[in-house]
């Protein structure tokens, strides 16, 4: 056996054994990937771009020379977006649609597909998120649609509309921006987790029948970002939280690594801690439960002046200790 083929057979067995997470951080280290390299001339195409997580990524991926498509509803928030590129060197298109409607979604992708030939990455950023606890969902089923609605339904058919053009060029990468609340299983996020949950579950069938067409998908487990989704929610002002430019790190470092997942230490704690003893995580989730109240926003009013959601210091304490999770 040649030298050359048996490094390349120690790598595939590394890559076997070695959790994706430290084989990004080795190759980062390297210095012999750049996202410049991975998507210099490439359409990448982001939705949820004209803020927090999407518009940081298309930032990014601007710079870096990608052909930026930028998706999301409001037009006027997209051309800003596709101006600042532009001011930057970089190139950027937009095409507005609303993901939650299946017509929207298939006219945006032909769009798409007819302007620009292909798209080589799509970031499934889009999303809805819902923090409201059972006991006042007893009525609002409308919750739990609205969310597979975009999160999943609308994330799926977009793959679907995509996944031709990328088998028949035999090329292709799908980044899913999910939640660290995956992994944690976080009460009052039940509607929203299982979107997230529905999308992964898609993407982990979806892997193994898109491996011989050399195309791939990397699921990133977020951890509480601040961007205006989470605004509602006042007392996350006292949370840590990461910001939109190091979460859409994030994902560009999965466009240039393209790994199964990116997720956090807590996350992966987490995801093994329900695998060995289920129970002990719901006695630790319950305890957050109790410490984080249903806000305003989520009863259908808005807060007054005098009842400003402020944490209390266990509940700040509890919140540091697992950073990360939006309680």
């Amino acid at each position: 056996m040649s030298v050359t083929r048996r490094i390349r057979r120690t790598a595939r067995i590394a890559s076997q054994q070695v959790p994706d997470e430290l084989l990004r951080i080795a190759r980062s280290a390297s210095g012999r990937a750049s996202l410049e390299g991975a998507v210099d001339g490439r359409v990448v195409l982001v939705t949820g771009a004209s803020s927090g997580i999407g518009r940081a990524a298309a930032l990014q991926l601007g710079r870096a020379g990608a052909v930026v498509v930028l998706v999301a509803r409001r037009r006027e928030a997209l051309e800003e977006v596709r101006d600042e590129i532009e001011a930057s060197g970089g190139s950027a298109h937009v095409h507005p649609a609303d993901l939650a409607e299946p017509d929207d979604v298939e006219r945006m992708a032909a769009e798409v597909l007819a302007a620009h030939g292909h798209v080589d990455v799509l970031v499934n950023n889009a999303g809805r998120s819902i923090r409201r606890s059972l006991a006042l969902s007893h009525d609002r089923f409308h919750d739990f649609e609205r969310t597979i609605q975009l999160n999943y339904l609308g994330a799926v058919r977009l793959i679907l509309a995509l996944l031709p053009s990328m088998r028949e060029r035999r090329r292709g990468h799908v980044v899913n921006v999910s939640t660290m609340g995956v992994q944690t299983n976080t009460p009052r996020f039940s509607a929203y987790i299982a979107s997230k949950a529905a999308l992964d579950a898609f993407s982990r069938c979806a892997a193994a029948e898109l491996l011989d067409d050399r195309i791939t998908i990397t699921t990133i487990h977020m951890p509480l970002v601040r961007t205006p989704m989470i605004e509602p929610t006042t007392m996350y002002r006292s949370f840590p939280s990461i910001s939109p430019e190091r979460a859409a790190g994030m994902v560009c470092d999965a466009i240039v690594h393209r790994p199964k997942r990116i997720a956090t230490p807590l996350g992966h704690l987490g995801e093994l801690a329900y695998t060995v003893h289920p129970k002990s995580v719901d006695a630790v989730m319950g305890t957050g439960f109790r410490l984080f109240p249903d806000s305003a926003a989520a009863k259908g009013r808005q807060p007054r002046p005098a009842e400003a959601e402020r944490p209390t210091r266990a509940a700040l304490a509890f919140a540091r200790l697992l950073r990360g999770i939006h309680w």
